[in-house]
């Protein structure tokens, strides 16, 4: 059998290279239609620019007064008369005040025998615990001398003892903790320098009114005479368990 188509003349024989052409010819228009660039036409307009003429302006000329300079200085003429050395003039002779080794020691001599030293008092502070004469509680007085630290001690406790009232305020809001009173016993058995350090204001200043309390001490003694004495009182504020 003949076949009836010329296969010369075949259209679908070469489609692949007609696509490949007509695909690189679009990769080609696209991509200048993407670099294509346009501007913007700027308008520019020139004007004349009208320059006024300048004008020289005459400066009226002032004249200033002005002072005359003073004048020179008058120098003054010295007249220095010439007098004959006829008197005599007496000099002034100034003597040395200063000593030599020739000159004679004077017999007031101050020995020290003669000066006489007075005593100085000085506020001399000595711890309670090393003190040789604790200071005494009203009602130790009688108490020997080994014993008189315990009489402190146990009057000192009966006292705060006696006088305690837990602040209601701080019992209320649960405030409680141990206060230290730092006092000194002073010369005259009085108690001064008082100072509390505790948890609460309101718990030092109660621990600060028992020892405001505290009766007049017969003041201790170091090496006889009498001496400031400081002491630290422990004040426990605790509330009861329920």
């Amino acid at each position: 059998m003949i076949p009836k188509k010329n296969p010369e003349i075949e259209v679908g024989r070469n489609s692949s290279l007609y696509f490949a052409i007509g695909l690189n010819m679009m990769l080609l228009l696209s991509w200048q239609a993407i670099e294509y660039k346009t501007y913007e036409k700027e308008e520019v307009i020139i004007d004349m620019v009208m320059v006024e003429r300048e004008y020289d302006e005459e400066v009226p000329l002032v004249s200033v007064n002005t002072p005359p300079p003073p004048p020179p200085p008058v120098v003054m003429q010295e007249s220095v008369q010439i007098v004959e050395d006829t008197e005599d003039i007496e000099e002034t002779v100034f003597e040395s005040t200063e000593t030599s080794q020739d000159d004679l020691i004077s017999d007031n001599v101050i020995r020290v025998e003669d000066v006489n030293v007075g005593e100085i008092e000085e506020d001399v502070e000595v711890p309670f615990a090393i003190i040789e004469d604790v200071p005494l509680f009203p009602g130790c007085e009688k108490v020997k001398k080994s014993e008189r630290r315990n009489c402190f001690q146990q009057k000192m406790n009966a006292h705060v003892a006696s006088n305690f009232k837990y602040p209601e305020v701080a019992l209320d809001m649960g405030i409680s903790g141990r206060v230290f009173v730092i006092f000194i016993i002073a010369k005259d058995g009085s108690i001064t320098k008082i100072r509390t350090r505790g948890p609460d204001k309101m718990l030092e200043k109660e621990a600060q009114r028992i020892v405001n309390l505290l009766p007049k001490m017969i003041p201790g003694k170091q090496r006889g005479k009498p001496v400031s004495v400081p002491f630290s009182l422990p004040i426990n504020f605790k509330m009861a368990e329920q």
